[in-house]
């Protein structure tokens, strides 16, 4: 059984409190993995890491450092993804990938935005009045969203909001906070594999 989980996410800018926003908002949102690695006595560490590449790089440093850790890549995809998510991550950042098994790399994909979009109560329960359903996407697999065309989802459905437009910085740690969990896996298969694949490894 692995003895401790370690998910090195992008995100979070590059000040402390925006970390810790960020880490809250995944931390709640991935509440159930959580208490289920805390059951079997397994460490659980968030680091939201600012910039993909940073993400990437305390990833790669963390391999290194804490070897006996399950270390987790978790990034956005950018775009559609249509081959192992290695090669994905090859092929879109150039990156120099580690010797390690897919199990290790998981996406948001196309971007984190898609898991908010997947589960349009969270929105209208955060929003309130104001907010546009129907300029929400309506498509089954909110990962075949282009990423341009989530950014401008969440701007129309959100600009006559008491909250203001949809920003990052501002709306996405709390709104990863309100997810039901089940309705953004149904919509985001890269959700739900990150999911199954942390339960499978704390049940080893």
């Amino acid at each position: 059984m692995v003895s401790e989980i370690r998910i090195y996410i992008e995100g979070g800018g590059r000040d402390t409190r925006s970390r810790r926003l960020i880490r809250e908002g995944f931390g709640q949102f991935l509440r159930p993995i959580y208490e289920l690695a805390a059951a079997r006595g397994i460490k659980w560490s968030l680091i939201p890491s600012g910039s993909r590449n940073s993400a990437f790089e305390n990833f790669a440093l963390g391999l290194r450092k804490h070897p006996d850790a399950f270390n987790v890549l978790l990034v956005d995809s950018e775009t559609r993804v249509t081959r192992r998510r290695w090669e994905h991550l090859r092929q879109q950042d150039n990156w120099n990938i580690p010797s390690v098994p897919e199990e290790h790399c998981h996406l948001m994909a196309q971007t984190v935005e898609a898991w908010i979009l997947a589960d349009p109560e969270a929105l209208i329960a955060y929003y309130g009045r104001g907010l546009v359903r129907s300029a929400l996407p309506k498509h089954s697999d909110i990962e075949a969203v282009a990423k341009v065309d989530l950014e401008k989802s969440l701007d129309r459905s959100t600009a006559k909001t008491q909250k203001g437009r949809y920003t990052k910085i501002r709306h996405c740690a709390d709104l990863l906070a309100l997810l039901n969990q089940d309705r953004v896996r149904k919509r985001a298969r890269h959700c739900d594999l990150l999911f199954t694949t942390l339960e499978a490894k704390i049940r080893e």
